[in-house]
């Protein structure tokens, strides 16, 4: 069986400088809170992230600086995709040699991908670039529009990638993902990636999730897995309520400049979002903060378990 990832992986946020020029500085503190916020991974460079914002280059720099942070301490899943499958490759092989757990890559998404096949092909030529690490396909599709039935992708995949995985599952069709998870008696890990339906994910078999929500708020979602772990669901289900809340106060303003604005006001600042994601304004991030004051998300959100039961 190969390494399985478990927990919440934390999709990170790229934390950058005035002008919008990455801050590799701010990597290692930031590595730090997640670590001790209760994280047991990392994806790195991927949405969140802004890897599709950021030149190869960078996406190289950001990766090392995120491994040498993270020190051995938790695994980091490096997000290779590019329109360029060559590139791709290149960060691939890159992530390889830089030391990483994982690599991950969404599909090329400006032609279409019409077919199962197509996709396969384009994913077995990105991870044969690094086959010592284990390689995830990340699905997207609201974001790529590649939308194919994930179940074929899996048995395609796993006969014609030798160091396939498994899935880096971003959608809500909770019926699909479910037999993705059940696929061959579990053969494939297959990783959850709506944060606000975390805990039905749970109940259809996900054992590893990764969020971007995680970057401010992992001791929630920790409270969410150890309740429905211990059969608790009513207290699973008062958390999981808890980031809806929260994620639909984001959302009503530009959400990952929102993200990253919480998330200085946490102590944790990583700058704002590269173009063309919108910056905040102060008058939005104090509306911002009073909304997430007035559902009590300063005083439930990072708290731990057994704090929170105190």
């Amino acid at each position: 069986m190969p390494l399985r990832l478990t927990g919440l992986i934390a999709a990170t946020c790229t934390p950058m400088r005035p002008g919008h020029a990455i801050d590799l500085d701010a990597i290692c503190p930031l590595t730090d809170q997640l670590v001790a916020d209760g994280v047991e991974g990392l994806y790195v460079c991927g949405s969140t992230g802004e890897g599709v914002s950021m030149t190869t280059d960078e996406r190289k720099r950001v990766a090392e600086a995120f491994l040498a942070a993270a020190g051995g301490r938790v695994p980091v899943i490096v997000h290779v995709g590019h329109n360029s499958l060559a590139d791709a490759r290149d960060l691939a092989q890159h992530a390889q040699r830089a030391g990483a757990t994982f690599t991950s890559a969404v599909a090329p998404n400006y032609f279409p991908i019409a077919s199962v096949e197509v996709l396969v092909d384009a994913m077995a030529t990105v991870a044969a670039a690094a086959p010592e690490l284990p390689f995830y396909y990340y699905h997207i599709p609201a974001m790529t529009g590649v939308d194919l039935d994930m179940i074929e992708f899996l048995r395609q995949a796993g006969d014609r990638i030798d160091n396939f995985a498994g899935i880096k599952y971003t959608a809500n069709s909770l019926d699909e993902y479910q037999q993705c998870v059940a696929l061959d008696d579990g053969r494939f890990d297959v990783l959850y990636g709506y944060d606000e339906l975390l805990l039905p994910s749970l109940a259809v078999g996900a054992r590893g999730a990764v969020g971007c929500t995680y970057n401010i708020a992992a001791p929630l979602y920790r409270r969410i897995i150890e309740a429905f772990d211990a059969g608790d669901l009513a207290r699973a289900r008062a958390d999981q309520l808890r980031a809806v809340q929260m994620i639909r106060t984001l959302s009503r303003f530009p959400f990952l400049p929102a993200v990253k604005a919480v998330l200085a006001v946490i102590g944790a600042p990583c700058g704002t979002c590269r173009a063309p994601q919108p910056q905040l304004r102060d008058a939005e991030v104090q509306e911002l903060c009073a909304e997430l004051e007035a559902i009590g998300f300063f005083d439930w959100a990072r708290r731990t378990t057994d704090a929170l039961l105190r």
